[in-house]
């Protein structure tokens, strides 16, 4: 039972803690859309060119970093062992997309070496990655 003399405290409603929840949200949205983007191959700096055109049926990427070293969808190879690891990769695939991404300061002979390999798979079709 209530007394006369107390007065009746006005009803609020207390947002804070739901802005809380929405930022909280909207910052996990924000960090895991970060992590969407289709990552395939080393970190290069690739050469730019005014005329590239977009290729979308990416099959294999093999990259070549500035130190040399050469992998086919982030897996490390050889000169040696490339062809067989894309082929692997590849699968039965009818005309498979190689896309080569090479840094801009790999050996020039390095790359044509690197594309000499990947020519002896029938039938791919080769593609080199650039800056647009």
């Amino acid at each position: 039972m209530r007394l006369p003399e107390e007065e009746e405290t006005p009803l609020t409603i207390n947002i804070v803690p739901m802005i809380d929840v929405i930022f909280a949200i909207l910052t996990f949205f924000m960090v895991s859309s970060l992590f969407l983007t289709r990552s395939q191959g080393f970190e290069v700096n690739l050469p730019g060119a005014l005329t590239a055109v977009r290729q979308d049926e990416i099959e294999v990427t093999v990259s070549v970093n500035a130190n040399g070293a050469i992998a086919a969808n982030r897996q490390p190879a050889t000169l040696a062992t490339l062809e067989t690891l894309v082929r692997q990769q590849l699968g039965t695939q009818p005309n498979p997309l190689i896309v080569l991404k090479a840094d801009t300061r790999v050996n020039h002979g390095q790359v044509v070496a690197v594309m000499d390999r990947l020519r002896r798979i029938e039938g791919a079709k080769l593609a080199i990655a650039v800056e647009d």
